[in-house]
């Protein structure tokens, strides 16, 4: 054993595999301890883009320190001019013949665009020559806020007021004065936002893995253990338990395996779709290939000289299959253990996809978290890439990892395939 363990670590594949699966696990296991938060439990409303967010009411009740930004205007006169305004200031620009060439709506032009409209706008000209575009009165009041906003001083201090009635005090924020985020009393960071629910997608994403893990590990030993039990019983005793055992295999591959887990799980009700009703519905429809696998191993085991001599020994079934032929198929058993685990967790993401995973208001998994995305247009309408580009990027690390897994146990203790 010790040995065997030694040359499977020693695959290069097993071993980056095992790695990135182990990394996903123990994020699973020891996240919950420094974030306790509820994974469904809601923050806001809708997508809030990655950041860290910080109570305005909180902020103008803590430290003040002085700041000066060299660029501290210019960033805030291009944070509050939005996409829409800047294409508005291009379409003038081009109507009223200037050179806007190589000028764009990105950050990176901002300054140019400023600078070529203040050169070239002017109130009087927008209203007496009424370009196209920009001939009616509410297109040309639209151009003359658009440029009192650029012509405001940034820079100016304002006035907060602090407390009601005759406790009402009055102070001045200069654009000089900052806050240290880590002294303000409500603050938090999501690193990945929030989802449509307004949940933190970190924390929801932990969370649905390590039930989307615990599904393949689940409905993987299954179908392994179902696979494993069939596959040695047919090959082993042959015969009419062969034939019988194959007829039911052959019916099963007829019938697609994921066509046939979708008819069993839409007829169960929303409340009774738990996690792991899931996973065993999953088992108990992916163990065929296993079973014929594990036979087509056994048939070529059973005639061996070592077999042959237990049976003259007059030992039992049970101790034949489990001490002569179970060890020589032990490692294969356990690559079918792995790819069922990766086949099981895409089976869940590809059911809670089309609307028929697990109830919803009970725990999160990587295919609810993908069908929210869908349902509520996180990448159509909100462009919300965080919401589910992560849950696409953890199914892929996983499936990833497992068969890396896979391949590297198969390199070591297939011949044909060794260096």
């Amino acid at each position: 054993m010790k040995h065997t363990l030694k040359n499977v670590f020693h695959s290069p594949r097993f071993l980056v595999g095992f790695i990135i699966f182990m990394t996903i696990l123990l994020t699973v296991l020891i996240y919950p301890y420094f974030v306790t938060r509820d994974p469904l439990q809601g923050l806001g409303k809708g997508f809030l883009s990655p950041g860290t967010y910080v109570s305005v009411y909180d902020a103008n009740n803590t430290g003040t320190y002085r700041v000066e930004l060299p660029e501290a205007d210019d960033n805030r006169l291009e944070s509050s001019l939005p996409v829409k305004d800047r294409q508005t200031m291009l379409d003038y620009l081009k109507a009223m013949g200037a050179d806007v060439t190589g000028l764009d709506t990105s950050n990176e032009n901002f300054h140019q665009l400023i600078e070529v409209w203040k050169a070239n706008y002017s109130d009087a000209d927008a209203k007496a020559k009424k370009y196209e575009g920009f001939s009616t009165q509410a297109k040309r009041n639209e151009l003359r806020r658009l440029n009192n906003r650029l012509s405001t001083d940034v820079s100016v201090p304002m006035s907060v007021t602090k407390g009601e009635g005759d406790s009402a005090t009055v102070s001045t924020v200069a654009t000089s004065d900052y806050v240290k985020v880590t002294e303000v009393a409500n603050a938090i960071t999501l690193p990945l936002g929030t989802d449509n629910f307004g949940r933190d997608t970190l924390t929801e994403l932990v969370k649905a893995t390590g039930i989307s893990l615990l599904v393949g590990l689940l409905a993987g030993s299954i179908a392994t253990s179902l696979g494993l039990l069939i596959g040695l019983l047919a090959g082993y005793i042959g015969g009419v338990v062969d034939d019988i055992l194959m007829f039911i295999c052959n019916i099963f591959t007829v019938i697609p395996g994921f066509v046939l887990l979708i008819l069993i799980y839409s007829a169960l009700g929303t409340n009774s779709r738990s996690i792991t009703t899931c996973a065993i519905i999953i088992g108990i429809t992916s163990w065929v290939w296993t079973a014929r696998s594990v036979r087509s191993q056994v048939i070529s085991l059973r005639n061996r000289d070592h077999v042959n001599l237990s049976k003259l020994s007059g030992h039992s079934l049970g101790r034949i299959v489990l001490t002569d032929i179970l060890p020589y198929i032990a490692s294969y058993v356990v690559m079918a253990f792995i790819l069922q685990v990766s086949s099981g967790i895409l089976a869940e993401a590809q059911l809670s996809m089309l609307g028929l995973g697990p109830n919803p208001n009970e725990l999160p998994t990587l295919g609810l978290m993908m069908n929210w995305s869908k349902l509520f247009g996180a990448y159509t309408s909100s462009n919300a890439w965080w919401a589910y580009f992560p849950v696409i990027l953890v199914i892929a690390l996983i499936s990833f990892s497992l068969n890396l897994m896979n391949t590297g146990l198969d390199q070591v203790f297939n011949p044909t395939l060794r260096d």
